[in-house]
């Protein structure tokens, strides 16, 4: 009996602020679930907040990342222009989120040469996760996620955030910042400079009863 392997497609955006608070935005077209987007809050005390748009993808969520706090509200994102630099609109309940990207670097162009098949590889993975973490400290390609879980991420794609404006119960969260320190959900972080990352996430789950 193999293990179950869920596989997300899509985007994930990560930006600091100066107020400390730190933002990872997932976005995925293609996913078990449907296409969905959720958010990951963590406050400068450290809290762990998810924000996610159904109760099915926080318990899944959760299962996999650590949080201290689950809120299940209305989230969505809009792209404008995502093929070229773009603008990209967030609203996940008590959060407003305005993303401006610039053009993809070396490494960006790099990335997007990646075969769909070698992103969803742990092989793959684990070949890049030495250079992930030397490039970019923080970042890992695998690990382990929640009990019985492992998971690897594939990257196809970055471009840099310039510039964003983000608004959290009400109150402005300052200029756009490094992601510093580095987030605490997982195994890894995002980049530490802000980014939007084309990627494919693979979570696998142990089978029981074997």
């Amino acid at each position: 009996m193999t293990d179950e392997r869920l596989r997300f497609d899509g985007w994930i955006a990560g930006v600091g602020t100066s107020s400390g608070t730190r933002l990872v935005v997932g976005h995925w077209p293609c996913s078990p679930f449907g296409a969905f987007s959720d958010v990951m809050v963590e406050h400068p005390d450290g809290e762990r907040v998810l924000l996610a748009p159904s109760r099915r993808i926080a318990d899944f969520v959760a299962a996999t990342y650590r949080f201290d706090r689950v809120e299940v509200v209305p989230v969505s994102v809009t792209a404008v222009a995502p093929a070229r630099a773009s603008v990209w609109l967030v609203e996940a309940g008590p959060l407003r989120l305005r993303l401006r990207t610039g053009r993809r670097s070396a490494l960006g162009l790099l990335l997007s040469a990646v075969p769909a098949a070698f992103a969803r590889s742990p092989v793959w993975a684990a070949l890049c996760d030495v250079p992930a973490r030397l490039l970019m400290p923080g970042v890992r390609t695998l690990g382990r996620a929640g009990p019985g879980r492992r998971e690897w991420y594939g990257a196809r794609g970055l471009r840099p955030v310039v510039a964003a404006d983000a608004v959290l119960d009400g109150v402005g969260l300052g200029a756009l910042a490094p992601l510093e320190p580095p987030v605490a959900f997982g195994f890894g972080s995002a980049p530490r400079s802000p980014s939007l990352v084309r990627v494919t996430t693979t979570v696998e789950l142990a089978r029981t009863g074997r």
